[in-house]
């Protein structure tokens, strides 16, 4: 059982979820807007959030960029539910760090198995594994990552690419590999989403991010 913050306006549709979610075997608290949910952060503390874009007051793209810098919230999973359904629109929202977008109107059973694969994703079953390399030491089990003793804040999907990179250093992963193993995804359209988060993963890693080296036309690599 998880729990699990739901940011959605529109009542019906709210109600719905939250039906469908708690049958699902999960606790849920839903708003109907950004400016609650960040209160809701503090005292609920989800395993991960449904959240829509088009809010009154704080927008949801406001909102996860609030939540993306701050270390304590930063590697909880988003889905995003909105109406928006242009391909820009969605890149947009990967780049700013959802870790999946659903349009609506959307297939419940196609939602929850988001939540399911997700969850599964965010928790792991490794029992306190410390996986190195250079001045990088990643802590599976919890989710964190340290360079040269210090913690960075990184978000789920920055930690993914991180993790997958130490686990496997010198070895070349396209942009399409990179997009399918941590994204899901397996279209063209947004291998940028890629760049953008290597581009921001590496100044996080500050010197330490001289280590993840870009294959021109290819991808990236380790080394």
């Amino acid at each position: 059982m998880a729990k699990i913050l739901l940011v959605e306006d529109e009542a019906d549709l709210r109600e719905l979820l939250t039906f469908n979610v708690k049958n699902d075997g999960h606790t849920i608290v839903g708003t109907d807007n950004a400016n609650d949910a960040l209160m809701l952060l503090e005292e609920f503390l989800p395993d991960l959030i449904l959240l829509d874009i088009m809010l009154p007051g704080l927008k949801g793209d406001q909102f996860l960029k609030l939540i993306r810098g701050n270390a304590k919230f930063a590697q909880i999973p988003v889905i995003i539910i909105s109406a928006k359904s242009s391909e820009d629109d969605i890149v947009r929202l990967l780049e700013v760090g959802a870790d999946d977008y659903l349009t609506k109107p959307f297939s419940m059973k196609v939602l929850l198995a988001k939540i399911h694969v997700m969850l599964k994703r965010s928790r792991s079953d490794d029992t306190g594994s410390l996986v190195s390399y250079a001045d990088i030491v990643i802590d599976e089990t919890n989710y964190k990552a340290f360079v040269a003793g210090s913690e960075l804040t990184l978000t789920h999907k920055e930690f993914e690419l991180l993790m997958l990179f130490v686990k496997h250093p010198r070895r070349v992963f396209t942009r399409n590999q990179l997009l399918t193993t941590i994204w899901g995804y397996d279209a063209d359209v947004f291998t940028r989403t890629v760049d953008s988060h290597i581009s921001t993963l590496r100044k996080k890693l500050g010197e330490a991010g001289r280590i993840i080296k870009s294959i021109p036309k290819i991808g990236y690599k380790a080394e």
